[in-house]
């Protein structure tokens, strides 16, 4: 599996999936999380609901992940995963790495051979660019060493050169 970092915008990439930086609600917010609802239209907003009303009546927990189609994006599919909160005293790695291995395997069942990520939780969930990289990576490296699952192709596409420079310094440290 190839692991890549760019400065971008996600919600253009072609990627099969990209993964949404939500919150529990599912209903949209800031952020990653407000700039992909916007761009996917109305339809996305209308699946979440409609998940919120069916299936996840309390949200989505924290470090699970569930998928919607991609709608008016370039990705077939949104993948959302709600990362930890650091500032609600939710500092276990663990689960920000269960956002990333969760929302893999979401996107593997679905049949995306391409993947990209967002930083999750390095916006206003408060965690520092440089932890929530060695988490990403470490999660997805693991995650892909388990055996061929389809997915040969994850980007991390960023949206400030500081956590660009936290994921190339990670991508290119020994594994």
């Amino acid at each position: 599996m190839r692991l890549t970092a760019e400065l971008g915008d996600i919600t253009t990439v072609d990627v099969d999936a990209i993964v949404d930086a939500a919150n529990s609600s599912l209903l949209g917010g800031g952020g990653v999380d407000g700039a992909i609802h916007a761009a996917a239209g109305p339809r996305l907003l209308a699946a979440c609901r409609e998940l919120r009303r069916t299936t996840l009546p309390h949200g989505l927990p924290v470090g699970e992940a569930v998928a919607t189609p991609g709608f008016d994006l370039p990705a077939r599919w949104v993948v959302h995963t709600v990362g930890p909160d650091r500032h609600r005293g939710q500092t276990d790695p663990a689960l920000l790495a269960s956002c990333f291995t969760t929302s893999l395997d979401v996107a593997a069942v679905l049949g995306a051979v391409s993947v990209a990520f967002p930083a999750v939780s390095a916006g206003v969930y408060g965690w520092d660019a440089h932890e929530v990289a060695r988490v990403a990576v470490r999660a997805v490296r693991a995650w892909g060493a388990e055996g061929d699952r389809g997915i040969e192709a994850v980007r991390f596409v960023l949206f400030t050169q500081r956590l660009l420079g936290a994921f190339e310094d990670t991508l290119a440290a020994p594994a």
